[in-house]
């Protein structure tokens, strides 16, 4: 358990309720970050309260209907994902550019230059970001911030998300070496072994990470590999 003093309040407001618990503030941060934590260990006291510096519990029947639960770690551990949480000036920001180099990376691995049809460099991407004065929440989920930004840089970049569709054809003692980087960078739409024993399949993956991709396979198979962009 973690002492009042060292703790902070974290709150969610939500169907008309008010929920709050007492929490360390770096484990606070760190489920944000989407880290495993010991909520057991970091909690003040294993209790929901409707307003935590009264002391004021919250009734199990309140839990059970916003929750579905009235297991005080589950619903500790949502009050820190979807509420506020009153962190320090330093971890704020700490959580501000963690959130920051999670967005350039998923807009870089999936956006595209629409006029080149080639992907933004993730240097290029943050540039523009700067450009457009975009503001990261630290609390807003990445998903939902992508969105934003990706409509914030549209003014400055030519950008959008697609996905591309690549056909390769290797020969079947090459299939084993690329099997497990085609599964970890997209999804095989079409495959079938030819009598020679090669193997020719259709990949869909993000666009903006189709660089890397040929890149990969042609480092696996030194070359003995046979791609064509689709679409």
């Amino acid at each position: 358990m973690v002492s009042i003093e060292d703790a902070i309040v974290a709150r969610l407001e939500t169907q008309g309720e008010k929920f709050e618990i007492l929490i360390h503030p770096k484990a606070a941060m760190d489920i944000k970050l989407g880290k495993e934590v010991n909520l057991e260990e970091n909690l003040v006291i294993d209790d929901i309260f409707k307003d935590a510096k009264k002391g004021d519990r919250a009734s199990e029947e309140k839990m059970q209907k916003v929750f579905g639960t009235t297991n005080v770690l589950e619903i500790a551990k949502q009050i820190i994902l979807k509420g506020e949480v009153h962190l320090t000036a330093e971890q704020r920001k700490e959580l501000q550019e963690t959130k920051r180099k999670q967005i350039i990376t998923m807009i870089a691995r999936n956006a595209i230059n629409p006029q080149t049809r080639t992907p933004h460099p993730p240097a290029r991407i943050e540039l523009a970001m700067e450009e457009a004065k975009v503001r990261i929440d630290p609390f807003k989920p990445v998903e939902v911030q992508v969105k934003e930004v990706l409509n914030a840089l549209k003014p400055i970049l030519p950008i959008r998300f697609e996905k591309v569709q690549i056909a390769i054809r290797v020969p079947g003692e090459e299939y084993g070496r690329i099997y497990s980087d085609i599964k970890a960078f997209g999804e095989i739409k079409k495959e079938e072994w030819q009598k020679n024993g090669s193997w020719i399949g259709v990949v869909e993956l993000p666009a903006g990470m189709q660089t890397d991709f040929l890149e990969r396979l042609n480092e696996r198979t030194k070359g003995n590999i046979e791609t064509r962009i689709l679409k």
